[in-house]
């Protein structure tokens, strides 16, 4: 499989501009956030999202400002995102890095997340680029949208495929679907195509979030099982699959363990056991790699050259990558 840092070379002069002017749209003159906001900066991820906004423009047009606009709203509303997931889940740690609640504590976190949040919807409102503002935001409706129908159905622990589809759409693809649309908008295309790349990223999230989902039933590097998912009492797509396979008795009796024992680490390994011998990984991968399908499938439409390629990369780097 083709690293991240193969599969950028088309675009990675623009990366790099990128990352100059990412820092810059997330400066302060307060010097508190001043300091936060370059801890934050350091700590950025595998790049993937700003990735999807160039390779979909590039794919659509010519790369221009308003891209770089694009992708700087796309990951201020994600870090945004993630700066409020972590006081959410009362999380101490963040890609190896303390988490900003842990280090300035939770008030400063909330105001912090707030801050990033609005200098993304004034970097579109100052240049007019309200169309840009309009899928972004839309993507953040939806995240909070999943999350909250996710803490909802929790309590159940009873959901169906079409509820965990639903979570995983509005949480997950709805971010990457904005991510492509947000490209091809800045290029200036029609809205067929923009509602296109739209489509092109939530099956690219969901097959992501499949993939994220598939991890949580394998083993950590000292061989134990992850089961974080299961910990938090989340109803992934191989779970639902084996609980629908099996008797009304066993399924309770796994749903009972996954409520009221879930901390307990062979009690978690059981119900891993159970998931995997159900066949619920292999349904799950199965699922997964017919979403990658229907994203290649609607790549066809596009022009055959190093967007297009890349793109196709990046898809398969979400579906085979190994953490």
């Amino acid at each position: 499989m083709l690293s991240l840092k193969e599969i950028q070379k088309p675009i990675a002069t623009e990366l790099t501009a990128f990352e100059a002017k990412f820092k810059q749209s997330m400066q302060s003159s307060v010097p508190l956030l001043d300091i936060i906001t370059q801890y934050l900066y350091k700590q950025k991820g595998k790049q993937m999202r700003p990735m999807f906004v160039f390779f979909a423009a590039g794919l659509c047009g010519q790369i221009n400002e308003s891209t770089y606009r694009g992708a700087s709203l796309v990951e201020l509303l994600h870090t945004a995102s993630l700066v409020h997931d972590d006081v959410v889940d009362d999380a101490n740690e963040r890609r190896g890095f303390f988490s900003i609640n842990a280090l300035w504590k939770n008030k400063v976190a909330v105001l912090v997340g707030d801050f990033l949040l609005s200098k993304g919807l004034l970097l579109s409102v100052h240049n007019n680029e309200h169309d840009l503002l309009k899928i972004v935001s839309e993507a953040v409706e939806q995240m909070s949208e999943g999350e909250l129908l996710q803490i909802e159905k929790a309590r159940k622990l009873d959901i169906q495929e079409d509820i965990y589809y639903e979570i995983i759409r509005k949480k997950t693809a709805s971010l990457i679907a904005s991510c492509c649309a947000s490209g091809a908008c800045s290029v200036k295309a029609d809205p067929q195509t923009i509602a296109k790349m739209h489509l092109f990223g939530e099956k690219v999230g969901l097959a992501f979030q499949i993939k994220d989902d598939l991890f949580d039933f394998g083993m950590d590097d000292v061989g134990k099982p992850v089961g974080n998912d299961i910990k938090e009492k989340k109803m992934t797509l191989p779970l639902i699959y084996a609980l629908n396979q099996t008797t009304k008795s066993e399924k309770r009796r796994i749903i009972n363990l996954i409520k009221n024992n879930n901390e307990d680490p062979e009690k978690v390994r059981e119900v891993i056991n159970f998931v995997r011998s159900s066949g619920g990984l292999d349904y799950a991968t199965k699922k997964m790699m017919a979403y990658q399908q229907e994203a290649f499938d609607i790549l066809k439409e596009f022009p055959d050259n190093a967007y297009n390629t890349g793109l196709q990369q990046l898809v398969k780097f979400t579906t085979e990558r190994n953490k």
